[in-house]
């Protein structure tokens, strides 16, 4: 048997009135959702425990089958490690974003998606200056950075940037144990970062300059089973994002790249269901995680994330049953990781959708893929985390 997990991040949302009362699930044009559905099992499942923040660490790491009041350490870490940043004891990792600061005002929790090699030089050029003491900086992609401190403000309590676009930075800069010294790193990256010749560049060409980091989701080395030692299956990830591949090393997934896949609107679709097709010919489990509804949802931009739905549906789902069609030997699971409502820009913590497929049920239901269907079917996961071992059926409802 074959199992498949397909990640719609955030795609979960609320009735939008531009979109005539629907949410965008129920806008988009989803005929491959829809077709899993009348004959799959649908379902809520609580991603994000009472207590934790409504992000896409705790809400992936719940659906991989994992409780996080036990191996939930932060976000940082997870990154870290999918960037190769090996974290010693007590060594705090923080996620490190480039963002735009103007006139008061969180601009923009991404620097306009600055390009991965002119971020990496203002990393670098962070590090000269910034780091080799109590701190230091390493490049990820795009805006995604990571920072680790030697056991540095651990308990300090950080804002994602995301939450506050279009609000003022400084009631959401770092409060509690040692946040004082965070904002300092802040504030001297601003000052470091505002007139380099990149954001000058980046200024003469229209884009936003990257003129500040900021500094969240901080936390160590978390201690987990192996997906293997927890389920008993050998598996693969596939995400442009560095948070859902280092949950996967911990995990023990295979991590695979796949060209053109880039965590924004212009992801790659079919060579991520290409890829996947690929590993499910060596491994038992593919977890495929998709960013695109969540930035659209970040950015307020329903018709992007409509699109967003439909490229998953069609350029995504459609691939993977196509190339399956050959074969009754393997299930789907469809979930967002967390909602995402284009109204407040930001994750939440209500349950979401899912859908379990498996091409040996033929029953027929008149039911679709999204929030009402899933809320009327009556079936739900209140610990989110125990929605993947009945998936595999290893475990009872």
């Amino acid at each position: 048997m074959k199992y498949l997990v397909l990640i719609p991040d955030g795609s979960a949302d609320e009735h939008r009135p531009e979109l005539g009362g629907r949410t965008p699930l129920q806008a988009a044009k989803t005929p491959n959702f829809d077709r899993l559905a009348r004959s799959g099992t649908i379902g809520l499942a609580r991603t994000i425990p009472e207590g934790f923040p409504p992000g896409s660490d705790v809400a992936n790491l719940c659906v991989l089958g994992y409780d996080p009041h036990a191996y939930y350490t932060g976000r940082a870490p997870l990154e870290a490690a999918s960037l190769g940043i090996s974290l010693r004891t007590g060594d705090v990792a923080f996620r490190c974003n480039l963002v735009c600061i103007d006139g008061g005002l969180m601009r923009d929790f991404a620097a306009g998606h600055i390009e991965t090699e002119a971020a990496a030089k203002l990393i670098g050029y962070l590090q000269k200056n910034l780091g080799g003491g109590k701190a230091n900086f390493f490049p990820g992609l795009s805006y995604r950075h990571i920072m680790v401190s030697n056991g540095l403000a651990l308990k300090a309590k950080c804002t994602p940037p995301h939450d506050i676009t279009g609000q003022p930075f400084e009631p959401h800069l770092p409060k509690g144990e040692e946040s004082g010294w965070l904002r300092g790193i802040m504030e001297e990256s601003a000052r470091l970062l505002g007139g380099h010749p990149i954001n000058e560049q980046r200024r003469l060409e229209g884009k936003l300059p990257a003129n500040m980091v900021w500094l969240w989701g901080q936390g160590t080395a978390p201690s987990m089973p192996t997906f293997r030692e927890r389920f008993g299956l050998e598996g693969s990830v596939i995400s442009a994002v560095d948070l859902v591949k280092g949950l996967g090393k911990y995990a023990g997934l295979e991590v695979v790249e796949v060209p053109g896949a880039t965590g924004w609107l212009d992801t790659d679709y079919a060579a991520k269901a290409r890829y996947a097709l690929k590993q499910l010919e060596k491994k038992d489990f593919v977890y495929v995680h998709v960013e695109a509804p969540d930035e659209a949802s970040h950015s307020g931009d329903s018709p992007a994330k409509v699109e967003a739905i439909e490229r998953f549906d069609t350029l995504l789902l459609g691939n993977l049953l196509e190339g399956l069609a050959a074969s009754n030997d393997y299930r789907i699971l469809i979930v967002p990781d967390h909602a995402t409502p284009l109204g407040i820009r930001t994750h939440t913590s209500e349950p979401v959708p899912f859908v379990s497929y498996d091409p040996a049920d033929v029953s027929t239901k008149e039911q679709s893929f999204d929030e009402d269907s899933a809320a009327a079917a009556e079936l739900e996961f209140e610990r989110g985390w125990d929605l993947m071992g009945w998936f595999l059926r290893q475990e009872k409802k």
